[in-house]
């Protein structure tokens, strides 16, 4: 009988490793896809938002700040459709020229109940990116 409830605690045992490596899982696979799609939007976003005639009169790149703010959550909210966790977006640094902006993303996840005690994970990307001018500019 001794030996059979060693065999109940480690099946108990297992079953609790388990469950624990997969709520981990989802959290870090949660904050790797947003840091990318994050970088990816960011990027895409400050390109699309150039300001072409400025560029054209004084060989400078400028970027619009109301339009970068526009794209950004266009794309942001295309690529997380499908998803079930709650996205907070701060932009906490937006320079038109030198193109620099820099994008907080803040992921509330679903809170996770063992027992009596409750945790939450909120996770938080921060991207600070800066439009640069490959080549030289001949006037």
């Amino acid at each position: 009988m001794r030996e059979s409830y060693w065999g109940y605690w480690i099946i108990t045992l297992g079953v609790f490793v388990i469950v624990i490596m997969m709520l981990i899982s989802n959290v870090t696979t949660t904050n790797t896809q947003d840091y990318y799609i994050l970088k990816e939007v960011t990027e895409q976003s400050m390109v699309d938002a150039v300001d072409y005639g400025y560029y054209r009169t004084s060989g400078e790149l400028r970027i619009n700040s109301d339009r970068f703010v526009e794209i950004f959550m266009r794309r942001f909210a295309e690529n997380f459709t499908g998803s079930l966790n709650t996205y907070t977006v701060d932009f906490y640094g937006i320079y038109e020229a030198p193109p620099k902006v820099s994008v907080k993303v803040t992921t509330e996840s679903a809170s996770y109940q063992v027992g009596v005690d409750s945790a939450d994970f909120d996770i938080v990307n921060k991207v600070d990116a800066i439009l640069e001018l490959d080549g030289k500019v001949t006037s």
